[in-house]
């Protein structure tokens, strides 16, 4: 049976060791195999959270940031792999899901190159906190392919 979307929307976030009260936006179809659920944070406009959810043997295209004051990545459930190309260059894996009680939280920088990887045999969530809220430009995708 599968969960409907509404059902698996969440009402708050841990960030920081603050938890904060949350606002669904939307979900946008990023690729065959990744979704992922917007949200803004109750009473602050000064960022937005997304959470990626990757099907096992997915990955989120490649993606260069361009623009933003901050941009953090964290795990949320599953097991997979954050890759992150420092500068465009310097390989950087973070791989997660083995501990369950696993926290992750990377800052990327404008210049980064980064993606998320699911395992093939499991299901993947990340979250994605954007400094000022994201808006188109942020990125630049890259060719879909690992990285």
């Amino acid at each position: 049976m599968e969960i409907s979307q509404v059902e698996s929307r969440i009402t708050s976030f841990e960030f920081e060791g603050q938890v904060k009260q949350l606002n669904f936006v939307e979900t946008t179809h990023v690729k065959p195999g990744v979704d992922c659920d917007v949200y803004l944070f109750v009473g602050d406009k000064t960022k937005d959270l997304g959470i990626i959810k990757i099907q096992q043997g997915n990955w989120t295209p490649p993606q260069e940031v361009l623009l933003g004051d901050r941009t953090v990545e964290g795990y949320v459930s599953g097991k997979g792999k954050l890759v992150i190309l420092r500068g465009g260059k310097d390989r950087e894996e973070h791989k997660v899901g083995d501990n369950p009680e696993e926290k992750l939280s990377v800052d990327v920088k404008i210049g980064d190159v980064m993606q998320w990887q699911a395992d093939e045999d499991s299901n993947l969530s990340a979250s994605e906190i954007c400094f000022p809220p994201y808006a188109d430009g942020r990125y630049n995708n890259l060719p879909d392919r690992k990285i």
